[in-house]
């Protein structure tokens, strides 16, 4: 008998509310249908999974998990761009932000490949923000970052990203109990190890900058 979800499933039960709400994404038996074969977009510069589907291996939790953290990853993104915009940042931090965004941009493009080949009705997904994701900033923690002068700047992000990553990695955890899709789960695989190293060195440098 499969045994309850663990209490850091509430990282992605908004997300999955979300995407059973759309209706259509999932079957009664918990499986999706394809509506296409996705692309093979290739692994990013970590070496990570393919963006090809399986076909009929998605479950509910993939497709909330493909909905929320391709919302997570975007303003991920976004941080790491609204960080860069400063001129005088600290190089390492430079080079922090610009391997995140390049990381995480094609992830996204991966995770919306799935749940196109999934069918899952993706016309929502730009309210998944929204919806209190572990980890999400608001905007008035960008704007501060926007208007903040590069050395504060900097430390804002670094504290943000380590929250943000640190939902990341509720999320992920929690995929990895719940999914069924083997390229889903080896991305969230690839979430954890990459995200951890991240944090680890996220904290070494506000030791130094904070």
């Amino acid at each position: 008998m499969r045994r309850p979800a663990p209490a850091r499933l509430l990282a992605l039960s908004a997300a999955l509310a979300a995407a059973v709400a759309l209706g259509g994404c999932a079957a009664s038996g918990g499986s999706t249908e394809p509506a296409s074969s996705a692309s093979d977009h290739g692994g990013d510069e970590h070496g990570g999974s393919t963006a090809t589907a399986t076909a009929g291996t998605a479950n509910e939790a993939d497709i909330a998990y493909a909905m929320g953290m391709a919302a997570h990853h975007e303003q991920a993104v976004e941080m790491s761009e609204i960080v860069l915009a400063h001129d005088g940042l600290d190089e390492r931090v430079a080079d922090l932000a610009e391997r995140i965004r390049d990381a995480q941009g094609p992830e996204i493009a991966q995770m919306e490949a799935w749940l196109e080949a999934w069918g899952a009705d993706t016309s929502d997904m730009a309210g998944h923000g929204d919806h209190g994701m572990a980890g999400m900033q608001s905007e008035e923690d960008l704007q501060a970052m926007r208007d903040a002068d590069a050395g504060d700047a900097q430390v804002l992000f670094l504290e943000a990203m380590v929250e943000h990553h640190e939902g990341a990695l509720d999320m992920a955890e929690a995929h990895l109990e719940e999914g069924a899709d083997p390229d889903a789960l080896a991305l969230s695989e690839q979430v954890i190890a990459t995200q951890r190293a991240e944090i680890d060195e996220m904290r070494a440098l506000l030791d130094e900058l904070a």
